[in-house]
C-alpha cells in the first residue's frame, strides 16, 4: 500500500468517525474546533502526497473544504460523510 493510500485510509476513517451524528459533534466541540484544524492539515498532507504519487486527490480537496465548512451543523455532517466515502473508496480501490 502506498503512502497516499494509507493517508487516504487514515483520513477517511477519521472523517467517518466525525460523521457519526452525536459523537462527531461532541469531538469537534470538546476540542474547541481543533479537530477540524487537524483534519485540514492531514487533508493537505494527503493532497501533497497524492499529487506526488500521481494518484486521485479529489477526496483530499473535499476534505479541506469540509474542514472549513464543518462548523455548520447539518452541512458539516453531510460533508464529513461524503468525504469519508470518497476517501475510503479511493484508498481501497485497486490500481
Amino acid at each position: 500500500m502506498s503512502n497516499a493510500k494509507a493517508m487516504k485510509l487514515l483520513t477517511g476513517v477519521m472523517e467517518a468517525v466525525l460523521a457519526i451524528p452525536v459523537l462527531g459533534g461532541l469531538i469537534v466541540l470538546a476540542s474547541a474546533y481543533w479537530a477540524l484544524v487537524v483534519m485540514c492539515i492531514l487533508h493537505a498532507a494527503t493532497l501533497i502526497i497524492s499529487v506526488k504519487n500521481h494518484e486521485s486527490y479529489h477526496g483530499s480537496i473535499l476534505g479541506i473544504v469540509t474542514s472549513m465548512l464543518a462548523w455548520i451543523p447539518f452541512l458539516g455532517w453531510l460533508l464529513h460523510l461524503l468525504t469519508a466515502v470518497l476517501l475510503l473508496i479511493s484508498a481501497l480501490r485497486r490500481d
